[in-house]
């Protein structure tokens, strides 16, 4: 591409969710100059089965990326990073450069036989949303014409690469690599003897490289060209950089369709990759470049219903018009009156596990309103986001690592005052609200900045991070007290509804 002496340097970021993706620009302040999204969501062709046009997904890409480099002429992308939506997988040809089978999402349940048969006969727990049986399944039912020098396996931050590269780049970093649960947990390199019992052979997967590094340049998209490839990561853990969380106990949430706790721990590194008595997971938070490969370490939460119950809300029970409106209605009344809503629509994730337990609403009377059930259910997300934390904390004190004064947060109920404020209440810590919805974008850019001159240094980048909002809990000891031994009570109460489901453990 032809560069333009006196523009303004900036970060292209590629930031690719579950229904959408965006390009966007970040400059040196560390503030989003723009951004293009374009909506792509996945095909459900059948029940439990989740795909992806990989094609449509690069097309629509490309598109976003000249859009938004096409309408800043005074901005000049030095750098490009990705984060993407974890363990989706690509099978394609690299002869023709197409895809042989659908793109498979990350929600995806076409193989949870596998991953019970992996447990009872190999030993090996792996989850659903993991990685490594949907690419088994994309190799035994979709490559078989392919001779196996050609055939190409990868996340969507590989196949994002390769095609932006025009094939000269075939590599995944730590945190995607991590998470497909092939991987040696020690090592976080490909394990042939896991790949074995899979039917993956290494020798189709990329390249294991640090998520900042520059591994190639942008060729033959047009005004993309000659834009350094620098960094790549996974959506939670893009957030985690986004927010400034770099130093051990730093933590952030993010709040939408799910929510996802991820604490920064710095290392050493576990000895496992499987779930902890936590109910946690050991994470790689991201790595650096350098004289030798610094992998940095985190811990992870999951919450399997957020954003979803304030949807349930507006376009199943009527309650609210958008979810907007759930923060007004909400605080309509001085407290829930009562009533307690668990947010288990999908099962219980971090502490309980518990795939059968059941969206739960418990105290309702003759006096109960709309209001006091639209509180119940953002005052019931913030106390699951205080589940969250405390398992963090408590996984993290086995570490050594001191627990966090403060929680940041991201994602969509970020912007809702009154979630924020229950959820100050629930975990008794201060919440620090993201400037940006989607810090995932500026993670990326943090890491592909500060390789590329930008800023000198991670640290720099990070630095440019400031909270929009600040709320401190309400509620003093002795309160927060009695709420959360309530609540646990309800907790209780939701679990264990479909027993098959609940007896289920990866």
């Amino acid at each position: 591409m032809t560069r333009r002496t006196s523009a303004t340097p900036a970060v292209l970021v590629i930031d690719v969710g579950t229904s959408g993706l965006r390009a966007a620009l970040v400059d040196a302040s560390g503030s989003l100059v723009d951004y293009h999204h374009v909506s792509q969501p996945p095909s459900t062709p059948a029940p439990g089965l989740v795909e992806f046009d990989a094609c449509a997904l690069y097309e629509a890409v490309v598109t976003a990326a000249t859009t938004v480099i096409g309408a800043h002429h005074d901005v000049e992308p030095v750098a490009l990073g990705i984060t993407n939506q974890r363990a989706s997988v690509v099978a394609w040809d690299a002869r023709t450069g197409e895809p042989v089978g659908p793109g498979i999402g990350w929600q995806d349940l076409r193989t949870v036989i596998e991953c019970i048969t992996a447990k009872t006969e190999h030993g090996f727990s792996i989850a659903p949303n993991q990685t490594a049986t949907k690419a088994a399944w994309l190799v035994a039912n979709t490559a078989r014409d392919v001779p196996p020098s050609d055939l190409r396996l990868g996340t969507i931050d590989t196949w994002l690469t390769w095609k932006l590269s025009r094939g000269m780049a075939f590599v995944t970093d730590h945190t995607n690599a991590a998470v497909t649960g092939l991987v040696d947990p020690l090592t976080v390199e490909w394990d042939p003897n896991v790949c074995a019992i899979f039917g993956v052979s290494t020798d189709n997967l990329p390249d294991i490289v640090p998520s900042r590094c520059i591994v190639g340049h942008v060729s033959g998209h047009g005004s993309l060209d000659g834009i350094r490839l620098a960094s790549r990561l996974g959506d939670q853990q893009a957030s985690l950089v986004g927010q400034g969380c770099i130093t051990p106990g730093r933590t952030k949430i993010t709040f939408g369709t799910g929510g996802m706790l991820d604490m920064y721990t710095g290392g050493p590194g576990p000895t496992e990759a499987k779930r902890t008595p936590f109910g946690t997971f050991p994470i790689v938070a991201f790595s650096l470049d350098g004289p030798t490969t610094q992998i940095h370490w985190g811990i992870e939460a999951i919450m399997l219903s957020a954003g979803t119950n304030v949807e349930w809300l507006c376009n199943d029970m009527g309650l609210i018009v958008t979810p907007a409106d759930s923060e007004t209605v909400a605080l309509a009344v001085p407290d829930t009156g009562g009533v307690t809503y668990v947010p288990a629509l999908l099962g219980l994730g971090t502490p309980e596990w518990d795939y059968g337990a059941r969206g739960t609403l418990l105290g309702i009377t003759r006096g109960t309103t709309k209001s006091h059930i639209v509180r119940a259910v953002l005052d019931g997300i913030a106390h699951r986001g205080a589940d969250l934390l405390h398992a963090a904390i408590d996984d993290a004190a086995s570490r050594g690592v001191v627990a966090p004064d403060a929680i940041r947060i991201d994602g969509g109920m970020s912007r809702n005052a009154a979630f924020v404020r229950f959820l100050a209440d629930a975990t008794g810590t201060r919440v620090e609200v993201s400037p940006e919805t989607e810090s995932t974008t500026l993670g990326a850019a943090f890491l592909a900045g500060s390789t590329t001159g930008l800023w000198s240094t991670l640290d720099e980048a990070v630095a440019t991070w400031k909270p929009a909002t600040i709320v401190t809990p309400s509620k003093d000891a002795a309160m927060r007290s009695e709420s959360r031994r309530n609540w646990l009570d309800s907790v209780r109460m939701a679990r264990g509804w479909i027993p098959d489901l609940s007896a289920l453990d990866f």
